[in-house]
């Protein structure tokens, strides 16, 4: 399993089927991006300029939205994750 360092976190992307008004499935190629994720794991936190680390805001299992073009995207055990910066998280899904 992955790690991420410092303020960044590991998200599984949740992808959803998109379908017009009328019922057909978009294919790939025209979906938009998805910003839609569940945490997988966080960092440690942000080294400050005390030497402190600044506490995650995320946790392990939240489910979060993400700007848009965020993140790199990695394979690790046959799944696809994206590892994003602390800060291109927007939104934690409550409820």
């Amino acid at each position: 399993m992955l790690k991420p360092l410092g303020n960044r976190v590991l998200l599984e992307v949740i992808k959803e089927e998109q379908k017009t008004q009328s019922g057909f499935v978009l294919p790939e190629s025209a979906k938009d991006k998805p910003q839609t994720a569940r945490v997988v794991a966080v960092g440690q936190g942000c080294l400050l300029d005390s030497g402190q680390r600044s506490e995650p805001i995320v946790a392990k299992n939240d489910t979060v939205v993400f700007e848009k073009y965020a993140g790199t995207e990695v394979k690790d055990q046959g799944k696809d994750y994206l590892i994003v910066n602390e800060s291109d998280i927007i939104a934690i899904v409550e409820g």
